[in-house]
C-alpha cells in the first residue's frame, strides 16, 4: 500500500478541484496511482452529481446581465443559503446569464445545450453539483432586447429588474430600485393585464355588497376600488 502524502493530496486536488477529503479517499482506493485517482473522481462526483439531482433547490440568486441593447435576468436554484454565496456557483450564474443574453436560448433546456469552456451548459452544472454536492439548476430567464440602453438593478440576491430606457442612466438606475421595491405589475393603466383587473373587480364587489349600499352606490365603490388598484400598480402612476 502507498503511502498517501499531504503533498498527493494537494496535487490532486489542483488537477481536480474536489474536496480534500473525497481525493485522500481516490488517492487510497487508487494505490497511489495519480491517473487512476483522478478516474476514481470522476466517476464518484458523477454519482454525487446524480444523486443530488433529485434533491430540492429551495434557495438561490438572481443575476443580470448586459450585452449592449441585449440582457438578461436569471434565477438559479441550489439547496442552501450557504452555497448561493459560493463563488464557484456565483461565477456559473453569471455565466450563464452572459450566455442567455448573447445566444437567446428559447428555454432552460436550450440554455442546458449552450456550449460552456469546452463543455455543454449541463455539463458544466452537473460538475459543479459534484464538486459543491447540492443540486444546482437554472430555473427560469428572461431576455431583453431592444433599440434602447438597458439597466439593471439586483435588490439582494431574489430580485432583478431591468429597465430600458432613453436619456440619464442614474434616472434608469432610479427607477429600476423603485420597481424592485414597489412591484408595479405594469409600465402604465392600459397595460394590467385584464385577468388582474378581473380577480381585483371581484374582490371589489363582494367588499361593496357587505356594505349593505344600493346598487348604484355599491357600483360607484366598486369602481372607485379599481381606478385605486390601477393606480398603485402601474408604473408610471406611482408615487416617485
Amino acid at each position: 500500500m502507498a503511502a498517501i502524502t499531504a503533498a498527493m493530496v494537494g496535487e490532486l486536488r489542483a488537477k481536480t478541484d474536489a474536496p480534500m477529503m473525497e481525493c485522500k479517499k481516490a488517492l487510497t482506493e487508487a494505490d497511489g496511482d495519480m491517473a487512476r485517482a483522478e478516474e476514481i473522481l470522476r466517476v464518484k462526483l458523477g454519482s454525487k452529481a446524480g444523486k443530488a439531482a433529485s434533491r430540492v433547490t429551495a434557495e438561490g440568486i438572481v443575476a443580470s446581465a448586459i450585452n449592449g441593447t441585449t440582457g438578461s435576468l436569471l434565477e438559479v436554484n441550489c439547496e442552501t443559503d450557504f452555497v448561493s454565496k459560493n463563488d464557484d456557483f456565483l461565477a456559473f450564474t453569471q455565466a450563464c446569464a452572459n450566455l442567455i443574453s448573447e445566444n437567446n436560448p428559447a428555454d432552460v433546456a436550450a440554455l442546458l445545450a449552450l456550449p460552456m469552456n469546452g463543455q455543454t451548459v449541463d455539463e458544466v452544472r452537473s460538475a459543479l453539483i459534484g464538486k459543491i454536492g447540492e443540486n444546482i439548476m437554472p430555473r427560469r430567464f428572461k431576455r431583453f432586447a431592444g433599440s434602447n440602453k438597458l439597466v439593471s438593478y439586483l435588490h439582494g440576491t431574489r430580485i432583478g429588474v431591468m429597465v430600458e430606457f432613453e436619456g440619464d442612466e442614474t434616472a434608469a438606475k432610479d427607477v429600476a430600485m423603485h420597481i424592485a421595491a414597489m412591484k408595479p405589475v405594469a409600465l402604465s393603466m392600459a397595460d394590467v393585464p385584464a385577468e388582474a383587473i378581473a380577480v381585483e373587480r371581484s374582490v371589489a364587489v363582494q367588499k361593496a355588497a357587505e356594505s349593505g349600499k344600493p346598487p348604484e352606490i355599491v357600483e360607484k365603490m366598486v369602481e372607485g376600488s379599481i381606478q385605486k388598484y390601477l393606480k398603485e400598480v402601474s408604473l408610471l402612476n406611482q408615487t416617485f
